[in-house]
């Protein structure tokens, strides 16, 4: 092969069983759109492989089968290796091949990405101590029962240690690759790249991650980590001095903040979103109030109906009712 047409940004793909399509997608395509014109569709400038032991298909979560294209080889012949990870019960399941690959790729030099749960493929291999990593705030307590002593990083995109790289998955995995064509090939790939996929800018890595469907909306970036930490301690909320401390503010730059997004302080802010996670679980699960008031960190079960009658005017029980969901089944995550 001429030098001319070796790829400046070369990627090998690894998919867990049930991984994140949109994920691998959006990692892809930025890939894919970084140089080619029109609708060619050519790796000119990057190139990129779906790697594995074998070439039988992998299914994703959501049903549909990528094939791989060749097996796992020599590591070194790629820049990053990208583990597209996906449904937490599956990860169990990876070829111990794969592993070793990435154990090989590390050795070789090669960075190591991990996208949605990858970053829990890549520290069982132990491939993640002494570097920090991003997983979802979905994830962020399964990380850390599995971990003890690692606290990830889940108030933001993606995260860049060195040779490590890791995002929460979905479309930060597009700003990720963005951050890689910009890296290798130019600002003005990547910004094309999103562009063409409608996807307005480019987000620095510091960007917070989107969060539970709430009412508490704000462009304020500090107010938005603030929220998201929150919903990551739900069962141990903290106290407003230690947020500020958690986010390296003062509390009384916190309470600023707060006031002028969302006109309301920490403290109601945190409640609401309490209140609202206290109706997402009486509203999907078969938990019973109190074991809803332990997981959104009230005090005890009348702290729950207080709180919940202040908010909504009605105890937690009439509004399940309400809510036609007085027999359900047993709690499905998907």
């Amino acid at each position: 092969m001429p030098a001319a047409s070796v790829p400046r940004l070369r990627v090998g793909f690894i998919l867990t069983r049930r991984f994140t399509l949109c994920a691998l997608a959006n990692f892809v395509d930025v890939l894919r759109l970084a140089a080619d014109e029109g609708d060619g569709s050519r790796p000119i400038l990057c190139g990129w492989r779906v790697l594995s032991t074998t070439t039988d298909p992998v299914i994703s979560s959501s049903g549909i089968a990528v094939q791989p294209e060749e097996r796992l080889g020599d590591p070194a012949r790629f820049d990053y290796i990208v583990v597209v990870g996906g449904l937490m019960q599956e990860l169990e399941y990876l070829d111990p091949a794969h592993s070793e690959f990435l154990r090989r790729a590390a050795l070789a030099g090669v960075s190591l990405v991990g996208v949605c749960t990858g970053a829990f493929v890549l520290h069982r291999a132990g491939l993640l101590q002494g570097y920090r990593c991003c997983v979802s705030w979905f994830h962020h307590n399964d990380f850390l029962e599995q971990f003890d002593g690692i606290s990830p990083v889940s108030d933001q995109i993606f995260v860049v240690d060195r040779d490590r790289l890791t995002c929460s998955g979905g479309t930060s995995s597009a700003h990720l690759a963005a951050f890689l064509v910009d890296r290798h090939i130019g600002r003005a790939a990547a910004k094309k790249s999103l562009a063409i996929m409608m996807i307005d800018e480019a987000m620095a890595a510091e960007r917070p991650q989107p969060g539970l469907p709430l009412e508490l909306s704000t462009a304020d970036p500090l107010v938005k980590r603030a929220l998201l930490t929150m919903q990551q301690m739900l069962d141990t909320p903290p106290t407003v001095t230690a947020l500020a401390e958690r986010l390296k503010v003062s509390r009384r730059k916190l309470e600023r903040h707060f006031a002028d997004a969302l006109r309301l302080t920490p403290s109601q802010a945190g409640m609401a979103i309490r209140i609202a996670h206290a109706e997402l679980l009486l509203s999907r699960s078969a938990r019973t109030v109190t074991q809803v008031a332990q997981d959104c960190g009230f005090v005890d079960v009348s702290h729950l109906i207080r709180a919940f009658k202040s908010a909504r005017g009605i105890t937690p029980e009439v509004w399940r009712k309400a809510q036609g969901k007085a027999s359900l089944q047993p709690e499905t995550i998907v």
